[in-house]
């Protein structure tokens, strides 16, 4: 089986590649276990190094619209099982610059359908959306909880970018061209590595810098409500859209992930019972008026029936969280854990 992961040098594309070459099988669809024998991992740098030297494992560097267009083979090679397609320009850089997720989100997804189209196998599509679909306005509120029918309402660029390729892979599902799994990703938390440009990235920032003994920023109100998920569960959720039966994933419509409902504040308690009061006081509390008007126009409550009938939960608590990202990252903290 050939897997292609766009994105494959990124945090979740190399936990995802990782989780799969430990597996050595997938049962895509729903069908009969089968050995993986190619992961491509598409991305402007290189994976690390024990995916690079992995003899199951090709590399293909550069920008994803310019390999799209001149050497489309490349990305999505003959005979390729199933795409998961990462890529993205997040939140923030979207809204500070138009242009940037146009191509990087709208014009990459594109070429990539094309490309799966061209194969005329109709291979598998797995498509990371947002949550950022749903969001608040004046003149249309959004329910307390969203629900799987809760119509989505954009109020940025990268949440209208997520939600107008949601419905192309939905219609070249329809036609025929792929199979399709629109997937929402809640913000993921905690990650590892350097802050990004994403509106939400404070959510791992202000636990990451801490733990390592540096301060950060939280700009938003601490009483703010979030939706959120840990690398664990959103790739339980990747693999479930890989191996889901057509019959068991349902209507064309994207799924909406689990989220642990959760604060600021109650994210900076959890630190606090991990790693001490002086780690938990490494973090500002300065509101940035921009950033807190994406956040706070998100939805912080889920009801994931659809989710729940895959087998798909929410974190149990962030504390759980909080623990998990210090077993995993040892080299990243310096707090002394309790």
């Amino acid at each position: 089986m050939k897997i292609v992961i766009t994105g494959g040098a990124g945090f979740l594309g190399v936990r995802l590649a990782r989780t799969l070459l430990k597996q050595q099988t997938l049962r895509l669809a729903g069908g009969p276990a089968q050995a993986i024998s190619r992961l491509v991992l598409v991305d402007l740098v290189a994976p690390p190094a024990d995916l690079a030297a992995s003899p199951l494992v090709e590399v293909v560097e550069g920008d994803l619209v310019d390999l799209l267009t001149q050497t489309p083979e490349r990305v999505v090679p003959a005979g390729t099982d199933a795409v998961v397609h990462l890529a993205s320009a997040v939140s923030g850089e979207c809204e500070a610059n138009f242009d940037l997720g146009m191509r990087s989100n709208l014009e990459a997804g594109q070429l990539l359908l094309q490309r799966c189209r061209a194969l005329g196998s109709a291979p598998m599509l797995v498509f990371s959306s947002s949550l950022a679909v749903f969001g608040d306005s004046p003149e249309q509120p959004l329910p307390e909880v969203i629900q799987d029918n809760t119509l989505p309402t954009p109020q940025n660029s990268y949440g209208i970018q997520k939600f107008m390729l949601e419905q192309l892979v939905a219609d070249c599902t329809r036609k025929g061209f792929i199979r399709g799994r629109n997937l929402r990703l809640m913000t993921v938390s905690v990650r590892p590595g350097r802050p990004n440009g994403a509106a939400s990235s404070f959510m791992s920032g202000m636990l990451r810098e801490p733990l390592a003994g540096k301060r950060s920023t939280c700009p938003v109100p601490a009483d703010t409500p979030v939706a959120l998920a840990s690398p664990g569960r959103t790739i339980e959720g990747l693999l479930r859209a890989l191996q889901t039966s057509d019959a068991e994933w349902g209507p064309r419509t994207a799924l909406n992930l689990p989220a642990l409902t959760t604060t600021p504040a109650r994210m900076a308690a959890a630190l606090e019972k991990v790693a001490g009061a002086a780690t938990s006081a490494l973090i500002d509390w300065v509101v940035d008026p921009a950033i807190a008007r994406i956040v706070t126009s998100w939805p912080a409550r889920l009801d994931t029936a659809r989710a729940r009938q895959l087998g798909l939960l929410p974190d149990a608590d962030f504390e759980s969280i909080v623990r998990d990202y210090v077993c995993e990252n040892p080299d990243a903290v310096k707090a002394v854990i309790s």
